[in-house]
């Protein structure tokens, strides 16, 4: 029997990944709605502080102040280094790129799960995953739109890659998830990764916080990482308010899935939250995708459930049946 059986709970694993995509969408549509009067680090400190003290109850419930003992600090301070850059990227990309559009180039983040599986974890992929994957990246390069120029774009193709950036840290940030996650609780992850995020952020904000890097900027980008703090208007108090609250579940939610299942069951649902990221895109901003990005998604996703599919096919003829 491996270390990881008694973990192995892939229906309640897939519930949690949906719950944290659902909170995950919500989030990235609140940090988008305030990236044009807010600084990142301001946002990411508020988010990461409230969700820290919500975080921290559910270590009460989960077993008390000892599961946040650690003889691993070094790796869970890199893996949550991993998500705060995975973040960062990300949201600076949706400063200025169609929300739909930078989650669905983040949603790259499945296949690289799948092939960073294989040196993390010892996961093996066959062809068929593989051709899986090719096809997914495909989508991925025809969102990029190498035959158009920069000025056919609408943002600088340094922006468009950074959704690609954010997905290759979260991919390796959840493959250390469940390696991590053999004798961690996931509120514990949960509470080191909102805590490096404070730390992060109040290291740029006592660095940028002022806004003396931010003067005569002009991209939407380097400005919502650069801009000064300034108090929250009372409106955007409560979207702070909900951001804190979304990152706590989400955070818990994930990490607690990855101790559960594989992370090739897992990735695959993940798309759902490309499909909210589109509608929110499409509700809130009228950001209807283009002919490349849908026929972008449309490989991505089909790249994705073929991993997922042959994963259980895989799974059901190693299962030992039971005798008759």
């Amino acid at each position: 029997m491996t270390h990881t059986a008694h973990l192995n709970k892939p229906a309640a694993g897939i519930a949690l990944v949906l719950a944290a995509m659902i909170s995950m969408s919500i989030n990235d549509a609140l940090v988008k709605s305030l990236s044009g009067n807010y600084p990142l680090h301001q946002v990411i400190f508020t988010r990461a502080l409230i969700g820290l003290a919500l975080c921290l109850v559910f270590v009460r419930f989960e077993g008390g102040w000892a599961i946040l003992k650690t003889r691993q600090p070094g790796l869970h301070f890199l893996r949550g280094l991993l998500i705060v850059i995975a973040n960062s990227c990300f949201f600076a990309a949706i400063a200025v790129v169609p929300l739909g559009e930078a989650t669905a180039i983040f949603f790259a983040a499945p296949l690289l799960i799948t092939l960073f599986s294989v040196p993390v974890l010892g996961e093996r992929i066959g062809p068929v995953r593989l051709g899986a994957v090719l096809i997914g990246f495909a989508g991925v390069m025809i969102m990029q739109r190498p035959w158009a120029d920069a000025g056919n774009l609408g943002v600088s193709r340094i922006v468009l890659l950074l959704p690609l950036v954010a997905a290759s840290a979260y991919a390796l940030q959840q493959v250390m998830t469940r390696r991590l996650g053999l004798v961690s609780k996931a509120s514990a992850m949960a509470v080191y990764i909102q805590a490096v995020f404070v730390v992060v952020s109040i290291a740029v904000g006592a660095i940028a916080g002022d806004g003396k890097f931010a003067a005569g900027l002009e991209n939407p980008s380097l400005l919502f990482l650069l801009r000064p703090w300034v108090w929250p208007e009372a409106p955007d108090i409560w979207r702070f308010l909900a951001l804190g609250g979304n990152i706590a579940v989400a955070s818990y939610c994930i990490s607690a899935a990855y101790r559960m299942a594989d992370a090739g069951t897992l990735a695959p649902f993940e798309y759902t939250g490309l499909m909210m990221a589109v509608f929110w895109g499409w509700v809130i901003w009228g950001e209807a995708p283009g002919p490349e990005v849908a026929f972008g998604i449309v490989l991505i996703v089909a790249g994705g459930l073929a991993v997922f599919f042959r994963e259980r096919h895989l799974a059901a003829r190693l299962t030992p049946q039971p005798d008759t």
